[in-house]
């Protein structure tokens, strides 16, 4: 079961008394400027990843710039059909990049470099993928990351909204008696939704094994889990208290 925590920070929350917009001051003979309360709540919850996002480099040195891009075009277009048999998931290449290497003593040589980035739900599938092409292709795993789909992080952040608008109600209420008025009712209120960074990709161990020239170990996945946050805050308008 999801736990879903509600914040109601004191220290956090600005408890600000402030005459309405379309109040006038008293001395000109208009009504009682209104206090306007500014509140603020929030509900968090902790959601499991459900997408993986990898990313795998064909790299090429040679004199030959062309022989270069050639080995690294060759690796690639055997790597795509087979990741994208993979069930439920996108590929697309990336950052392809050739670049003339001058070392002092040595002959000038030619770097070519392109990225394939992988992003699906099947975690084991796509970690065997990974760890095949590794030592069947040639290819390095530079970097996995994890985080959550749109749909999941759009069905969560529509959980939670309705019990942060609750603890946005309850805190107005409670500064509404706080302030001994007869009753309150809501102005501007902004709701605002967050979630961990986008996915990027984070160092992957398997660079090392490609760079020894063995056949590296099976991919270690731990997906983790995301905070998906909303957050209320607005204007509670109070009502004056009524006179006994």
């Amino acid at each position: 079961m999801k736990r879903v925590l509600v914040h109601l920070p004191l220290l956090a929350t600005a408890l600000l008394v402030a005459p309405a917009p379309h109040a006038r001051a008293a001395d000109d003979g208009a009504p009682t400027p209104v206090p306007v309360v500014t509140v603020s709540a929030s509900a968090t919850t902790s959601v499991p990843n459900d997408r993986l996002h990898a990313w795998l480099r064909a790299e090429a040195d040679h004199t030959s710039a062309a022989q270069a891009a050639a080995e690294v075009n060759t690796r690639v277009a055997r790597a795509l059909p087979r990741l994208r048999s993979l069930p439920d998931v996108h590929v697309a290449t990336s950052g392809y990049a050739t670049q003339q290497i001058v070392e002092k003593g040595k002959p000038s040589r030619w770097r070519v470099v392109q990225t394939i980035k992988v992003e699906g739900s099947d975690f084991a599938a796509i970690g065997d993928a990974a760890g095949r092409l590794q030592a069947e292709e040639g290819l390095a795993l530079s970097g996995i990351s994890f985080g959550l789909s749109e749909e999941l992080k759009r069905r969560t952040q529509d959980a939670i909204t309705q019990q942060a608008i609750a603890a946005w109600r309850a805190r107005a209420q409670s500064a509404a008696q706080g302030f001994g008025a007869s009753g309150w009712r809501a102005g501007r209120v902004n709701i605002q939704t967050g979630e961990g960074g986008r996915p990027y990709p984070m160092a992957a161990r398997a660079d090392m094994a490609m760079a020894a020239g063995a056949a590296p170990p099976p991919v270690p996945l731990e997906a983790g889990s995301t905070d998906v946050t909303v957050n209320v805050s607005g204007e509670a308008i109070l009502e004056p208290a009524r006179p006994r």
